[in-house]
Order: C-alpha cells, then structure tokens, then sequence
C-alpha cells in the first residue's frame, strides 16, 4: 500500500511530465509555424524578386524594339519615301517606263512593310490598338508578304484587358508567329480568340514540321514567352510532335487581380 507522500509525490511527476510534453508540443508548433513562417516570407521574396527580374528585361526589351521601330520609321522608312519620290520624279522622264514603275511598286511595297513592321515593334501603338487589332495587323502582314495563309476568329463578348497585359500577351503572339516563319516550315496558320465568362482564351496552331518538345522547351524564346505568361497570371501550354504541327493555349484571366489574391490566401 503507497503511503499518501508516495502517492503524492507520483502525482507531482506526472503533472511534472505532462507540462513538459505539452511545453515541448507547444514549442514544437510554435518552432514549425516560424519555420514554415520564414520558408513562406523567403518564397514570396524569390517570387517578387524573380518577376522584377522579369519585368525589368520585359521593359529593355519592349524600350530597345521602341528604338528599333523609331529607327525602321524615321530612317529607313524616310529613305524609302525618298527613292519612291525620285522614282515618280524618274518615271515622267523616261519613255520606258515599265522597268521602273515596278521598281516603284516594289519600293512602295517595302515601304508599307516597313511601316507595319515599325508599328508592331512600337509598345505604345500596340497599347493604343488594342491585343486584337495587332494580331491582325501582324497577321494580313503576313498574308501581303506571302509568307502564310491565316485564318483569324474571335468569339465571344470581348471585355477589357490591361493595356500592359495586352503588349505582353501580343509579345507571345510574335514570339511564336517568328518562330513559326523561322523554324516551322508552315503554309497555314490559325487564331483563335475566345472571350469566355472567366477568361480569354487564345489558341494558336500551325501546320509546319513541328519539333521535339523535349528540345525546344529549354530554349530562350520558349522560356522568354513562359515568364511572360506567368508575369499576368497566364496558363501558358506549348504542344507539339515532329510533322504534326504546333499548338499554343494561353489562358488569361477576366480578373487577374482577383486571381493573385486569392493566392496570396492560400
């Protein structure tokens, strides 16, 4: 029979254990939530940090093709208006005219590519025309050169996108219209703009050689066109297989905003 001091004195113990294990417990939790604290402090810091990265190189870029169209406008665009102007002059001259009536078309016709060209390369026309009339700028650009047969459709009630947003999804437009000139070997090029209750959706497919996806997705115009997607909250899906053709989806949100904040909750 314990006597009432061993009784006691067990009791002391136990109490004594039991606020040990619950100091450790709450010391414990107390220690993961900091941690787990820190660990999410530390990510949002790499992410912020990771999308001034980008938007830094978003903004040389969209500045140094501002220089470029400035450059294509004012001076090879001036001396192609000049030689235009001469060659009217030459043309009342000449008795045969014919040779250099289609050098003047050819000039003209440069001339107004060039313009093109000046203006799809200009940030602030892109953000004054707005995403779609771009694209279709970019594409009928396309079609006078010859390069593609294009079909272009939208569906859907449009409704307002950021201008800022607009230039970058227009800027993985051009990224992948360039890349399928350069490398596709395409003859058909499709557009597709769906203005949904929740998102616009744009899907892009070629009919060219296609390519390794295991290859290309390394390289620097399809990285450059993911972390612009992933810079306006955009679900960004490149597929494609050898002699099959490439497909491109973005997804942009109604409400990017939104979005964001409901992944800071998370």
């Amino acid at each position: 029979m314990l006597s009432k001091e061993e009784i006691l004195l067990i009791i002391y113990f136990v109490v004594v254990i039991l606020l040990l294990t619950a100091f450790v417990i709450i010391f414990f939790i107390t220690y993961q939530r900091r941690k787990n604290k820190l660990l999410e402090e530390k990510y949002e810091a790499e992410k912020r940090y990771e999308q001034e990265i980008v938007q830094s190189r978003i903004e040389i870029q969209e500045q140094t093709l501002k220089n470029i169209s400035w450059e294509l406008h004012d001076n090879i665009g001036q001396l192609l208006s000049v030689a235009n102007l001469q060659l009217n002059i030459l043309s009342k001259t000449l008795p045969e005219k014919e040779e250099v009536l289609e050098i003047k078309e050819v000039v003209a016709a440069s001339l107004q590519e060039v313009r093109s060209l000046s203006k799809s390369l200009n940030n602030e026309v892109v953000e004054y025309a707005g995403l779609t009339a771009s694209v279709e700028n970019e594409l009928k650009r396309f079609q006078r050169l010859n390069i593609l047969q294009v079909e272009f459709k939208i569906e859907g009630e449009k409704f307002e996108i950021d201008k800022k947003d607009e230039i970058i999804l227009f800027r993985i437009l051009q990224e992948f219209f360039s890349n399928v000139i350069k490398h596709a070997k395409a003859s058909k090029l499709i557009v597709n703009f769906s203005y949904l209750s929740d998102k616009l959706k744009i899907e892009v497919q070629d009919d060219g050689i296609g390519f390794n996806p295991g290859e290309v997705n390394k390289s620097s115009g399809v990285l450059n066109m993911k972390s612009r997607a992933a810079l306006i909250k955009t679900d960004f899906r490149l597929n494609s297989s050898e002699n099959k053709g490439t497909f491109l989806s973005l997804s942009y949100p109604s409400n990017p905003t939104k979005n964001e904040e409901n992944d800071n909750h998370r």
